[in-house]
């Protein structure tokens, strides 16, 4: 039988806002007796509150939307379940959304999020330009940017890696073993985690007095078929290089089965070196040595100033953008041999 929140009110003896307050847990000025003869009548009916009513009352779902570029990148599902497990934490869901790297897309499911009433947004952008930084103007709700660096009206926090320390360390850790024409296949540059990257491989050769070869830098894509491509045009141009630092794990995984077709060696004659330290960096042989970011970290802490923003939003005014900027780390494996 279903029954509403006014015949629970009627049976108990007591109104409406007094049931609304106990099913909210705001109940403390009311009195234990009164409590329990509400509650035994919930339980008699089985009764669930309405969560959408109940939202319209409080202003708020406890849902958050996460959109990702793309799910099928093993770099992705870490960053949501990292945001998953703190909402989870918190009395909080998750609606997860893929872009495809889209900006229609991204614009559908703000749109869909918005009228879900999501309490917030959290977003991988495909991209950092004026197009999007107009798009989340359109957000009715608090945003947190992960890994992307933009300013927008909604925009309240950010969670970034140090990408020019992270690749630098990575060009200074191949020169210290002893490569000395490294090479370099980047991701697309109209993301600033690939041009930071880039910036930090071109200061490290300077710092470590090696020498910048345009011809052994090229852009492509975050995929394991960019990886393939990219060693194809590096041996196609002739190009001299005694390594290969790729952008991000899926470039180095395709890097070196490219070079295994052209029987060149990883690392007897090449050495690999990745970013990202996704889950098959370890799997792949050999297994590869990179630059680990700190994936489930930058979902956790996203989704963690994302309940700190909503939860002080009532009490300020302040539109301070709060960034939280973390630390890579270089873990060794056999994709690099030390050159004597």
């Amino acid at each position: 039988m279903k029954i509403t929140i006014k015949e629970i009110a009627k049976e108990a003896g007591v109104s409406t806002a007094t049931v609304s307050m106990i099913v909210n847990n705001k109940d403390k000025r009311i009195s234990e007796a009164t409590r329990k003869r509400v509650l035994d009548v919930i339980k008699k009916y089985n009764y669930v509150p309405n969560a959408v009513a109940g939202s319209l009352v409080t202003q708020k779902t406890h849902i958050i939307g996460l959109i990702l570029p793309d799910i099928t990148n093993p770099f992705f599902p870490g960053i949501a379940r990292g945001a998953e497990d703190k909402a989870h934490e918190s009395g909080y869901s998750i609606i997860f959304s893929n872009s495809d790297g889209k900006h229609e897309l991204e614009e559908k499911h703000i749109e869909t999020l918005t009228k879900k009433m999501a309490d917030g947004i959290i977003i991988v952008l495909s991209s950092e330009n004026e197009h999007m930084s107009e798009l989340l103007k359109k957000c009715k709700v608090p945003v947190v940017l992960i890994d992307r660096d933009l300013s927008s009206v909604n925009i309240r926090g950010k969670v970034l890696v140090d990408n020019f320390k992270g690749s630098y360390d990575a060009v200074t850790y191949l020169s210290k073993n002893g490569y000395k024409k490294i090479a370099y296949l980047s991701g697309p540059l109209n993301t600033k985690t690939a041009s930071e990257r880039l910036k930090g491989y071109k200061q490290a050769l300077i710092d470590n007095k090696l020498i910048y070869d345009p011809k052994t830098v090229k852009c492509g894509e975050y995929k394991i078929e960019w990886g393939q491509m990219g060693v194809d045009s590096l041996l196609a141009e002739k190009a001299d290089f005694d390594s290969i630092f790729c952008g991000n794990d899926l470039i180095a995984v395709g890097a070196m089965k490219q070079l295994k077709n052209h029987k060149i060696r990883v690392p007897e004659d090449i050495g690999i070196m990745g970013y990202d330290d996704i889950y098959m960096s370890s799997y792949v042989e050999p297994s590869l040595t990179t630059v680990k970011q700190p994936i489930y970290q930058m979902g956790y802490k996203a989704m963690e100033l994302m309940l700190n923003i909503l939860k002080s939003s009532n009490k300020e005014t302040s539109q301070e953008i709060k960034t939280i900027i973390l630390d890579t780390e270089i873990v060794e494996r056999n994709s690099i041999k030390r050159k004597v």
